[in-house]
């Protein structure tokens, strides 16, 4: 006989022992207590009285009614007891069994908090009812709560490793530090199955609650988290909830109601408090041997390794890819064009064109932006291959570029995009940011997924918006602009990519959050030299120019920003002239710009 049906044998016996215990009660004999010496772990009933915390005469209560639902013989010593009513009790059960106490029938007592039984009736002489699922439970019979069916069910697919990432979850759940677990993942299948090995590991099963399924009354949400409870005590079970746009703010809730473990699979945090523990798992790509399966034929190892640490791919998105590269397009390419996402008002897709080239900056401004791309260039096998993903709180590669207006931020972003060849988002933060509660986190979750489902660089522009010093708490508006730069600031550390900030005034930024970046880049007002330098760059090749006096030119006190755009409005106002581009129509661009002193200083170099 296997240890599971020797098992199942132990219980009945030692279930209908104490049955018999309790109808011998009834009929006013007494039984001894009756020992367990089943194999494997212990009884049902026992279970049931560790895991709600059941006194003797509460475990009798329920033993009572239940005996009357499981055994006819039983029914008959209950309706000898009380020939009225001819049913289960509480007051048969302050007058036949030991330890009796009136707490054991109130509201807030495990019995009925827990719906172990159900009351019908007067508190004395009304009917004791075992619940459904509690009754199977003791009989060795685990199953569903009807009530939960169609809402939780359990979740038995295949039980794989914990990846790295879930090590902290493990933790978390073997301790008491916390009771509720993060899962931060945009593919819920790879996060369902990463929850189910958490679970495995720590000796639990875990059943699978759809957040959008969580009622937004209090009143039913409070009763739906108790049958939750319930059947998670039972079951030795983990639930999962699965946290979608909609149903955020019921499984925050439920969340924190539950007393129990509790993992929420997310693409982002769900604001909670107490906060959660967060826990990365990356998006599940496709294996190496995959990659090899659908490209290797096709195109170079070096260029499928390139590929597979920029773009998260899967199996499917691979035979696209494969699809795109068997008509001549280069897998880098068609890796782009299979994950690329339109955001609408929210952010503007830039295919970049500058080169270093276009960049006129300081030697120690240029090291900095080379550094950054080269993280973000190498994070696949820094992080993954050499182990570091597992000590890092989050592996996001994020940048502030700070300095006055004009002075190469917004090029640098798209010349360290050319050089990793990826799409830069710059984001509009008046689109994003939204006066409506709630609304901000929706639009910025849209602009992560999108960028990190493409592989591309996030440019938050002129960050100061949305990244100024948290204000002091007067409302509830402000309390949860605050939650926004929490969340962002949560969601840019677990970005698997890069993420850019912007500013004009770096003063004006949280320190908080300025220190949670990995670069900060100062870029500088430029001197007469880089003037002078820029001066030389600025026009093509190819437009039709007189030689310009660079030197007098790069006396002017003017950021690189508004060097461009008067060489820019001079050349459209030579191809108007029908002629070359002369230093006369870089003197009437800067007087129409405003800077009047600037034209007369340009024109002093004309009449010279």
């Amino acid at each position: 006989m296997s240890t599971t049906a020797a098992w199942a044998e132990a219980n009945q016996k030692y279930l209908v022992a104490h049955l018999a215990r309790i109808s011998a009660r009834l009929e006013g004999r007494t039984l001894p207590e009756p020992g367990w010496q089943g194999p494997g772990g212990p009884p049902a009933m026992d279970v049931v009285c560790t895991a709600f915390g059941l006194s003797p005469f509460e475990r009798d209560m329920l033993l009572l009614a239940a005996g009357a639902q499981l055994d006819s013989g039983f029914r008959a010593a209950v309706a000898a007891a009380d020939p009225g009513s001819g049913h289960p009790s509480f007051g048969m059960a302050l007058a036949t069994l030991d330890g009796a106490a009136w707490e054991a029938i109130t509201p807030g007592a495990p019995l009925r908090y827990w719906r172990l039984v159900d009351l019908a009736g007067e508190l004395t002489t009304g009917r004791l009812t075992a619940d459904e699922a509690v009754v199977h439970f003791l009989a060795g019979v685990p199953t569903l709560d009807p009530r939960l069916d169609g809402v939780v069910q359990p979740d038995d697919g295949p039980v794989g490793d914990p990846p790295p990432e879930a090590a902290a979850a493990l933790v978390a759940l073997r301790t008491a530090g916390t009771h509720a677990v993060q899962l931060l993942c945009p593919d819920r299948a790879h996060a369902r199955a990463t929850a189910r090995a958490i679970g495995a590991v720590v000796g639990s099963d875990t059943v699978v609650l759809d957040a959008r399924d969580i009622p937004g009354d209090p009143v039913e949400r409070e009763w739906l988290a108790r049958l939750v409870e319930r059947q998670t005590l039972l079951l030795g079970a983990v639930p999962v909830v699965l946290v979608e746009a909609a149903g955020r703010d019921q499984a925050a809730r439920l969340a924190e109601r539950l007393t129990t473990p509790v993992l929420l699979v997310a693409s982002d945090p769900v604001s909670l408090s107490p906060p959660a523990l967060l826990v990365e798992v990356p998006r599940e790509r496709a294996s190496a041997e995959r990659w090899s399966a659908r490209l290797g034929d096709l195109v170079s190892e070096t260029e499928l390794r390139r590929a597979r640490t920029q773009f998260p791919l899967d199996s499917s998105d691979l035979e696209g890819v494969a699809a795109r590269v068997r008509t001549g397009e280069p897998v880098w390419r068609a890796c782009r064009a299979q994950r690329r996402t339109e955001l609408g008002g929210l952010a503007m897709r830039v295919k970049p064109r500058a080169g270093w080239d276009r960049l006129v900056v300081p030697e120690g401004v240029r090291s900095a932006l080379e550094a950054f791309a080269a993280q973000v260039r190498h994070r696949g096998r820094v992080h993954d291959d050499w182990g570091w993903r597992s000590r890092l709180r989050g592996t996001g590669i994020s940048a502030l570029f700070a300095g006055p207006s004009g002075t190469g931020k917004t090029l640098a972003a798209e010349v360290v995009a050319a050089e990793l060849d990826v799409d830069l988002y710059v984001v509009d933060l008046s689109a994003v940011v939204d006066k409506y509660i709630g609304e901000t986190e929706k639009n910025l979750r849209r602009v992560f997924d999108a960028a990190e489902s493409s592989g591309a660089i996030l440019l938050f522009d002129e960050a100061d918006a949305l990244f100024g010093k948290r204000s002091e708490v007067r409302d509830s508006h402000d309390r949860y602009a605050n939650l926004e730069v929490s969340y962002l600031l949560q969601r840019m550390e677990h970005h698997d990519g890069a993420t850019i900030l912007t500013t004009n005034h770096r003063e004006a930024l949280d320190p908080a959050f300025t220190r949670r970046l990995r670069f900060t880049v100062t870029f500088p007002f430029p001197d007469a030299a880089m003037r002078a330098e820029i001066w030389r760059r600025v026009v093509p090749a190819e437009t039709p120019a007189d030689e310009l006096p660079i030197g007098p030119l790069a006396q002017l006190s003017l950021s690189g920003g508004q060097i461009f755009r008067t060489a820019l409005n001079a050349t459209f106002a030579a191809a108007a002239d029908g002629g070359r581009l002369t230093v006369g129509h870089l003197a009437e661009a800067l007087r129409r710009d405003g800077d009047p002193a600037a034209a007369r200083a340009v024109e002093g170099v004309i009449s010279a």
